[in-house]
């Protein structure tokens, strides 16, 4: 290949390792040298794992030169984000009164990861307790979107986000309770798989107690990547078992062939929303690529999602106020504060009466989702009604947040519903990157990272458009 190797897929840089093609210290470097060239003026990756990169990356090539058996991921640089346990790593989430917080040992994720071979060049930046969609806080800084500096990189995986979209890493780690992996990956021109709830096993040594209920039924983990197969590589390695996890489900990651055509409901206000021209334009894109691809697009809205979105609201901030407000009003800087004023204002909490109830009625709005799948195993929707949020934009008080909370309905309804989805860039709007959301039935990754593609192949890799600015 003549372009460098930061600019390879995570799929060819494996290939090429296995083969003897390059070496792991030859791909780790390049990872590490576009890191040293590109990260200061984003400030996507906070903490500097080179060091220990470069030795991985000799021990990786011993393993090569033996001929022993090798991961899917070996040798292959990855970043992981500042909020999941790494061993000698503390997992600070944003926030400086956990910035001592060293785990002893590696999250599910991270674990994974690392069993398949893929070497950590570094740790990127979150949001304050990952709770929103702008990356930034007091320990780290503000991390700045790579192809426009006005505009947010997308939270809470911001600084995944940035990092892979600049090369620094093939793949990066991110998480979704609210659209984490989907928002940043829109953000930045990349391509991300939300996947089931119980798909990717999840857990943080480091906690003093279990997660809320509602984040362990809403937060998954997954990859952010440039392109679509390696988001099906990495979530592959993701996705292997971890007796740490209970709620993970032993399900293979490829499911039975659906009759073709597949049905797809195109929907460009879901939650009644009004949608700008250019998501519209967006959705109208990705739905051509997809009917040319052979599938079945419709003009469809799938149901209740103001409900859902309203439930998801109900449910997060109300086991926030019991179980969390403490402790981010203690240790949250006065940014923090506000936007979280503004997210309860904008929220319905609940009593427990209110909460039990709203709590199962998440089974009738999963049921009717369930059924509608049954005629429309696919729904390609936005990921936000908008395009791409200015820097900072949740600090212009209670009434914006709460028209930001509306336009982003389905982004997070679909956390609600524990359901997979992809997204992935369609092209370049004004300068900034667009994209659509493609939601599948639960645990059909498969299906919506197929459609994904067909959409990739008529966008092209998104990224290569911002190397050639530089």
């Amino acid at each position: 290949m003549t372009k460098p190797i930061w600019q390879w897929s995570a799929v060819d840089t494996a290939a090429a390792i296995r083969k003897g093609d390059i070496t792991a210290q030859e791909a780790v470097d390049a990872a590490i040298n576009r890191m040293m060239e590109a990260n200061e003026a984003v400030n996507a990756v906070t903490v500097d794992l080179s060091d220990s990169a470069k030795r991985a990356a000799r021990r990786a090539d011993g393993v090569v030169q033996s001929g022993v058996a090798l991961g899917p991921l070996h040798g292959v640089p990855i970043t992981i984000k500042e909020n999941v346990d790494q061993a000698g790593q503390a997992t600070t989430n944003g926030v400086p009164a956990f910035a001592d917080m060293v785990a002893a040992e590696d999250s599910p994720v991270v674990a994974n990861l690392r069993k398949a071979g893929a070497i950590i060049i570094g740790r990127t930046n979150t949001p304050e307790f990952s709770l929103r969609w702008f990356t930034d806080n007091p320990l780290r800084g503000l991390t700045k979107n790579p192809w426009d500096e006005g505009i947010t990189p997308g939270g809470s995986s911001g600084g995944a986000a940035a990092a892979a979209a600049l090369g620094i890493g093939h793949i990066a780690h991110g998480n979704d309770l609210g659209g984490s992996l989907r928002y940043p990956a829109y953000a930045c021109g990349l391509a991300t798989i939300r996947p089931s709830f119980g798909r990717v096993p999840a857990f943080n040594p480091t906690g003093a107690e279990e997660r809320p209920p509602t984040l362990q039924l809403m937060s998954v983990q997954g990859p952010i990547a440039r392109e679509v197969r390696d988001v099906r590589l990495a979530l592959s390695v993701m996705a292997q078992h971890d007796a740490r996890d209970p709620w993970w489900v032993p399900a293979p990651l490829d499911g039975p062939r659906l009759d073709p055509p597949i049905k797809v409901a195109v929907t460009k206000t879901p939650a009644g929303i009004a949608c700008h021209p250019a998501v519209a334009q967006a959705i109208d894109q990705a739905a051509e690529r997809l009917a040319n691809a052979g599938y079945a697009v419709e003009a469809v809205d799938p149901p209740l999602v103001a409900d859902i979105a309203a439930c998801w609201r109900a449910l997060l901030f109300t086991d926030t106020k019991v179980m969390s407000e403490t402790a981010m009003r203690e240790h949250g800087s006065d940014d923090f504060n506000q936007v979280l004023d503004d997210y309860v204002a904008a929220s319905n909490i609940r009593d427990l009466d209110g909460y039990m109830r709203a709590l199962a009625d998440r089974t009738r709005l999963l049921r009717a989702w369930s059924v509608f799948m049954e005629d429309y195993p696919l729904v390609l929707a936005p990921v936000s009604q908008v395009p791409v949020f200015p820097q900072l934009e949740d600090l212009k008080g209670t009434a914006r947040v709460k028209e930001m909370l509306d336009e982003q309905s389905m982004l997070y309804g679909v956390n609600v519903l524990g359901l997979p989805a992809a997204a992935v860039p369609t092209g370049l709007h004004d300068g900034i990157p667009m994209g659509v959301q493609i939601i599948g039935p639960r645990l059909r990754e498969d299906l919506c990272l197929d459609a994904a593609e067909a959409v990739e192949r008529g966008t092209g890799i998104l990224t290569q458009q911002l190397w050639s600015r530089t």
